[in-house]
């Protein structure tokens, strides 16, 4: 049984991981951390956690966490990391990974040369819904993928989250804070790499980091995909990928509290539609750490693919200051 410590229990953490870790079946979370210590008691006594601290140094330092689960906000990641790792604890890091890749390099290789076991939590490779556009990929069902699109829109202007509104303590607008879950997924589902990206951003008067904004991804095997993101509008994802043979699509693919109907079409004719849930995904995640650190083996999302991701994000921020087309 792996025991946890959360830094960082806020909003992400009542909302997502504990529901998650309810339903896990070989890990407890055991410490959190907030930075008052008041509320951190507070949180604890509300969800039986054992141990409540202010810092993440403190809970990192307890005797009764196996690993860490960075959920800070993203400045805090690096340090927040390294901390984890100077304690030879295990650490699972929420994305984005970092501020810069340069940070998220930094992080990967302290865990490394600690012999530390570091992973992202892109919980997005644990829903099933992503798991059938891999799989249907990877089966040749669609032939040769030449087209892809992922986009995430959510009214974070209005989020709880406040903190994803300040360019001190946050990688980016929704480009950085969903816009990652489209680039990640993009990635696995392709089992491609991303090779210069093309953006625009846009501003608006309530929001002091991009509103909204659109890239165009170009992949090492000559696929092209967007990515459109805003912070502006009501919740809704989408999914496509769309091959010689055939298209693979979902509206709200990348969700967890609802159903998604997944298509396999060619023209106007449906070949496949089926329905699953994404549940599952935030339990499935801290599962697979928990088995992977007791198996002494690599987590299926090592730090290196943060850092990957992180990357892409450098470059789509560069590309929407330079307006030119940028290398990852």
């Amino acid at each position: 049984m792996i025991r946890f410590g959360i830094a960082g229990f806020g909003l992400h953490a009542v909302k997502r991981l504990m529901p998650g870790f309810a339903r896990v079946k070989n890990c407890r979370v055991t410490a959190l951390s907030r930075r008052d210590l008041q509320r951190a008691q507070e949180s604890a006594r509300e969800f039986n956690v054992a141990h409540a601290f202010s810092s993440t140094a403190e809970l990192c330092a307890c005797p009764d966490v196996d690993a860490v689960f960075v959920a800070t906000p993203d400045a805090m990641h690096h340090d927040d990391v390294l901390e984890a790792v100077r304690h030879r604890k295990a650490v699972l890091c929420e994305k984005p990974m970092a501020m810069t890749a340069r940070e998220a390099h930094g992080m990967v290789q302290a865990a490394r040369t600690a012999g530390v076991m570091l992973g992202v939590a892109h919980v997005m490779r644990f829903e099933e819904s992503v798991k059938w556009f891999r799989e249907r990929i990877a089966s040749g069902a669609i032939g040769r993928p030449v087209l892809a699109r992922a986009d995430f829109v959510a009214p974070l202007v209005n989020s709880p989250r406040t903190w994803i509104n300040d360019p001190t303590l946050a990688a980016g607008g929704p480009l950085a804070d969903v816009g990652v879950h489209c680039v990640d997924t993009l990635r696995f589902v392709l089992g491609d790499e991303i090779e210069a990206v093309s953006a625009r951003a846009r501003y608006d008067a309530q929001w002091i980091v991009e509103a909204s904004a659109a890239t165009v991804l170009e992949f090492a095997s000559g696929l092209l995909a967007t990515v459109s993101v805003s912070a502006l509008s009501p919740y809704q994802t989408y999914l496509e990928i769309a091959g010689e043979a055939g298209i693979l699509s979902a509206v709200n693919a990348l969700n967890v509290d609802h159903r998604i109907t997944l298509e396999l079409r060619r023209e106007f004719e449906v070949l496949e539609r089926g329905e699953v849930s994404n549940s599952l995904a935030y339990a499935a995640q801290v599962d697979a750490f928990a088995t992977a650190l007791e198996e002494g083996r690599d987590f299926v999302i090592p730090g290196e693919e943060g850092w990957k991701n992180q990357l892409v994000l450098d470059a789509a921020f560069r590309s929407a200051r330079s307006g030119r087309v940028e290398n990852v």
